[in-house]
Protein backbone atom coordinates (compact mmCIF):
# COMPACT_ATOMS: atom_id res chain seq x y z
CA UNK A 1 0.00 0.00 0.00
CA UNK A 2 1.48 3.36 -1.03
CA UNK A 3 1.44 6.29 1.38
CA UNK A 4 1.25 9.98 0.65
CA UNK A 5 3.07 12.46 2.88
CA UNK A 6 0.80 15.33 3.89
CA UNK A 7 3.13 17.18 6.31
CA UNK A 8 6.90 17.59 6.03
CA UNK A 9 8.90 19.62 8.53
CA UNK A 10 12.60 20.14 7.86
CA UNK A 11 14.86 21.76 10.45
CA UNK A 12 12.04 23.83 11.96
CA UNK A 13 13.23 26.25 14.63
CA UNK A 14 11.35 28.92 16.54
CA UNK A 15 12.93 31.58 18.72
CA UNK A 16 11.32 34.30 20.81
CA UNK A 17 12.91 37.38 22.33
CA UNK A 18 11.87 38.19 25.88
CA UNK A 19 13.70 41.30 26.94
CA UNK A 20 17.37 40.54 26.49
CA UNK A 21 16.80 36.79 26.55
CA UNK A 22 16.41 34.57 23.48
CA UNK A 23 14.06 31.62 23.99
CA UNK A 24 14.64 28.64 21.69
CA UNK A 25 11.16 27.09 21.74
CA UNK A 26 11.91 24.65 18.89
CA UNK A 27 15.35 23.46 17.83
CA UNK A 28 15.66 21.99 14.35
CA UNK A 29 12.56 19.76 14.30
CA UNK A 30 12.31 17.39 11.34
CA UNK A 31 9.42 14.97 10.90
CA UNK A 32 6.76 13.86 8.45
CA UNK A 33 3.13 12.79 8.73
CA UNK A 34 1.36 10.71 6.10
CA UNK A 35 -2.17 11.14 4.84
CA UNK A 36 -4.68 9.27 7.06
CA UNK A 37 -2.23 8.94 9.95
CA UNK A 38 -3.47 9.39 13.51
CA UNK A 39 -0.70 11.05 15.51
CA UNK A 40 -0.45 12.18 19.13
CA UNK A 41 1.91 15.05 19.97
CA UNK A 42 3.02 14.94 23.60
CA UNK A 43 5.39 16.76 25.90
CA UNK A 44 5.59 18.45 29.30
CA UNK A 45 5.09 22.16 29.83
CA UNK A 46 7.89 24.03 28.08
CA UNK A 47 8.66 21.15 25.72
CA UNK A 48 7.65 23.14 22.62
CA UNK A 49 4.51 21.15 21.77
CA UNK A 50 2.25 24.23 21.84
CA UNK A 51 4.68 26.12 19.62
CA UNK A 52 4.84 23.18 17.22
CA UNK A 53 1.05 22.92 17.23
CA UNK A 54 0.77 26.61 16.31
CA UNK A 55 3.16 26.10 13.40
CA UNK A 56 1.39 22.92 12.23
CA UNK A 57 -1.91 24.81 12.40
CA UNK A 58 -0.53 27.78 10.45
CA UNK A 59 -1.21 30.02 13.45
CA UNK A 60 2.47 30.96 13.53
CA UNK A 61 5.50 30.75 11.25
CA UNK A 62 8.88 29.18 12.03
CA UNK A 63 11.96 31.31 12.50
CA UNK A 64 13.81 28.97 10.16
CA UNK A 65 13.25 25.70 8.33
CA UNK A 66 10.55 24.58 5.90
CA UNK A 67 6.98 23.37 6.39
CA UNK A 68 5.26 21.69 3.45
CA UNK A 69 1.52 21.11 3.99
CA UNK A 70 -0.27 19.14 1.29
CA UNK A 71 2.39 20.13 -1.28
CA UNK A 72 2.19 23.82 -0.27
CA UNK A 73 5.20 25.57 1.28
CA UNK A 74 3.66 27.57 4.12
CA UNK A 75 6.93 28.38 5.92
CA UNK A 76 7.19 32.07 5.12
CA UNK A 77 3.62 33.00 4.17
CA UNK A 78 2.06 36.28 5.24
CA UNK A 79 -0.65 36.32 7.91
CA UNK A 80 -3.40 36.68 5.31
CA UNK A 81 -1.99 33.79 3.25
CA UNK A 82 -1.78 31.62 6.38
CA UNK A 83 -5.39 32.47 7.23
CA UNK A 84 -6.50 31.24 3.81
CA UNK A 85 -4.53 28.00 4.21
CA UNK A 86 -5.99 27.47 7.68
CA UNK A 87 -9.54 27.82 6.44
CA UNK A 88 -9.05 25.41 3.54
CA UNK A 89 -6.60 22.86 4.92
CA UNK A 90 -7.04 22.62 8.71
CA UNK A 91 -9.93 21.80 11.02
CA UNK A 92 -9.36 22.86 14.63
CA UNK A 93 -10.79 21.31 17.80
CA UNK A 94 -9.98 23.15 21.04
CA UNK A 95 -10.21 22.20 24.71
CA UNK A 96 -12.55 25.15 25.38
CA UNK A 97 -14.80 24.40 22.37
CA UNK A 98 -14.68 28.05 21.11
CA UNK A 99 -18.36 28.11 20.12
CA UNK A 100 -20.26 31.38 19.67
CA UNK A 101 -22.97 31.44 22.37
CA UNK A 102 -25.63 33.29 20.36
CA UNK A 103 -25.49 30.95 17.38
CA UNK A 104 -27.22 27.57 17.11
CA UNK A 105 -25.15 24.41 16.81
CA UNK A 106 -25.78 24.31 13.06
CA UNK A 107 -24.78 27.97 12.65
CA UNK A 108 -21.57 27.38 14.64
CA UNK A 109 -20.70 24.41 12.44
CA UNK A 110 -21.41 26.39 9.26
CA UNK A 111 -19.24 29.37 10.27
CA UNK A 112 -16.04 28.29 8.43
CA UNK A 113 -18.11 27.99 5.24
CA UNK A 114 -19.14 31.64 5.52
CA UNK A 115 -15.48 32.66 5.37
CA UNK A 116 -14.94 30.23 2.49
CA UNK A 117 -17.67 31.93 0.45
CA UNK A 118 -20.23 29.13 0.16
CA UNK A 119 -23.89 29.94 -0.51
CA UNK A 120 -26.35 29.66 2.39
CA UNK A 121 -27.93 26.56 0.85
CA UNK A 122 -24.60 24.76 0.57
CA UNK A 123 -23.59 25.88 4.08
CA UNK A 124 -26.74 24.35 5.56
CA UNK A 125 -26.30 21.12 3.62
CA UNK A 126 -22.64 20.65 4.57
CA UNK A 127 -23.17 21.67 8.19
CA UNK A 128 -26.11 19.28 8.52
CA UNK A 129 -24.01 16.44 7.11
CA UNK A 130 -21.20 17.22 9.57
CA UNK A 131 -23.64 17.30 12.51
CA UNK A 132 -25.00 13.90 11.49
CA UNK A 133 -21.46 12.48 11.43
CA UNK A 134 -20.98 13.30 15.12
CA UNK A 135 -24.43 12.04 16.13
CA UNK A 136 -26.09 15.41 16.78
CA UNK A 137 -28.82 15.41 14.17
CA UNK A 138 -31.34 16.18 16.90
CA UNK A 139 -29.42 19.12 18.37
CA UNK A 140 -28.99 21.41 15.37
CA UNK A 141 -31.14 24.26 16.70
CA UNK A 142 -29.72 24.12 20.23
CA UNK A 143 -27.34 26.84 21.39
CA UNK A 144 -24.12 25.94 23.24
CA UNK A 145 -25.58 26.66 26.70
CA UNK A 146 -28.32 24.11 25.97
CA UNK A 147 -25.78 21.33 25.39
CA UNK A 148 -23.61 19.18 27.65
CA UNK A 149 -19.83 19.49 27.51
CA UNK A 150 -19.57 16.37 25.39
CA UNK A 151 -22.22 17.64 22.98
CA UNK A 152 -20.43 20.98 22.67
CA UNK A 153 -17.22 19.19 21.80
CA UNK A 154 -19.10 17.17 19.18
CA UNK A 155 -20.31 20.46 17.67
CA UNK A 156 -16.70 21.67 17.64
CA UNK A 157 -15.61 18.47 15.88
CA UNK A 158 -18.38 18.88 13.30
CA UNK A 159 -17.21 22.45 12.70
CA UNK A 160 -13.66 21.16 12.17
CA UNK A 161 -14.94 18.62 9.62
CA UNK A 162 -17.30 20.86 7.67
CA UNK A 163 -14.76 22.28 5.23
CA UNK A 164 -13.27 18.87 4.31
CA UNK A 165 -9.83 19.85 5.65
CA UNK A 166 -6.58 18.03 4.92
CA UNK A 167 -5.95 17.53 8.65
CA UNK A 168 -7.86 17.70 11.93
CA UNK A 169 -5.75 19.35 14.65
CA UNK A 170 -7.12 18.77 18.16
CA UNK A 171 -5.61 20.63 21.12
CA UNK A 172 -6.34 18.83 24.42
CA UNK A 173 -9.81 17.91 23.08
CA UNK A 174 -10.92 16.12 26.26
CA UNK A 175 -9.35 18.49 28.80
CA UNK A 176 -12.71 19.80 30.04
CA UNK A 177 -14.57 16.49 29.93
CA UNK A 178 -15.14 13.63 32.36
CA UNK A 179 -13.65 10.20 31.72
CA UNK A 180 -16.75 8.62 30.18
CA UNK A 181 -17.34 11.55 27.82
CA UNK A 182 -13.64 11.62 26.93
CA UNK A 183 -13.83 7.99 25.78
CA UNK A 184 -16.87 8.83 23.65
CA UNK A 185 -15.10 11.80 22.05
CA UNK A 186 -12.01 9.73 21.29
CA UNK A 187 -14.30 7.14 19.70
CA UNK A 188 -15.56 9.86 17.36
CA UNK A 189 -11.98 10.70 16.39
CA UNK A 190 -11.39 7.02 15.64
CA UNK A 191 -14.42 6.94 13.33
CA UNK A 192 -13.28 10.15 11.64
CA UNK A 193 -9.85 8.61 11.12
CA UNK A 194 -11.38 5.43 9.74
CA UNK A 195 -13.27 7.57 7.23
CA UNK A 196 -9.95 8.76 5.83
CA UNK A 197 -9.03 11.91 7.76
CA UNK A 198 -5.57 12.76 9.05
CA UNK A 199 -5.67 13.54 12.78
CA UNK A 200 -3.12 15.19 15.07
CA UNK A 201 -4.03 15.27 18.75
CA UNK A 202 -1.99 17.46 21.10
CA UNK A 203 -2.22 16.12 24.65
CA UNK A 204 -0.32 15.59 27.89
CA UNK A 205 -2.53 12.64 28.89
CA UNK A 206 -1.10 9.18 28.09
CA UNK A 207 -4.53 7.53 27.96
CA UNK A 208 -5.67 10.01 25.30
CA UNK A 209 -2.42 9.63 23.34
CA UNK A 210 -2.90 5.86 23.45
CA UNK A 211 -5.78 6.20 20.95
CA UNK A 212 -3.30 7.44 18.33
CA UNK A 213 -1.32 5.12 16.10
CA UNK A 214 1.94 7.08 16.31
CA UNK A 215 3.18 9.07 19.30
CA UNK A 216 5.68 11.94 18.98
CA UNK A 217 7.14 13.21 22.25
CA UNK A 218 8.91 16.56 22.57
CA UNK A 219 11.27 17.76 25.27
CA UNK A 220 13.23 21.01 25.42
CA UNK A 221 12.29 21.94 21.86
CA UNK A 222 13.50 18.65 20.37
CA UNK A 223 11.85 15.38 19.31
CA UNK A 224 12.60 13.04 22.20
CA UNK A 225 10.89 10.00 20.67
CA UNK A 226 8.77 9.11 17.65
CA UNK A 227 7.26 5.64 17.64
CA UNK A 228 4.36 3.44 16.53
CA UNK A 229 1.83 2.77 19.27
CA UNK A 230 2.09 -0.93 20.09
CA UNK A 231 -1.45 -0.95 21.53
CA UNK A 232 -2.83 -0.57 17.99
CA UNK A 233 -2.93 -3.41 15.46
CA UNK A 234 -3.94 -3.54 11.82
CA UNK A 235 -6.75 -5.83 10.76
CA UNK A 236 -7.95 -6.99 7.34
CA UNK A 237 -8.93 -3.49 6.17
CA UNK A 238 -5.66 -1.49 6.00
CA UNK A 239 -7.57 1.77 6.60
CA UNK A 240 -8.87 0.61 9.97
CA UNK A 241 -7.10 0.06 13.27
CA UNK A 242 -8.31 -1.44 16.51
CA UNK A 243 -6.89 -1.37 20.01
CA UNK A 244 -5.56 -4.73 21.22
CA UNK A 245 -7.50 -4.38 24.47
CA UNK A 246 -11.03 -5.73 24.23
CA UNK A 247 -10.53 -7.68 21.00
Amino acid sequence: MTTQTIITLENISKTYKMGDEIINALKSISLSIDKNEYVALMGPSGSGKSTLMNILGCLDSPTSGSYILNDIDVSMMSDSELAEVRNKQIGFVFQTFNLLPRLSSLENVALPLVYAGYSKKVRIEKATEAMMKVGLGDRMTHKPNELSGGQRQRVAIARALVNDPAIILADEPTGNLDTKTSVEIMGIFERIHNAGNTIIVVTHEPDIADHAHRIIKLRDGLVESNYINENIIRVDDPNHYYKIKGI
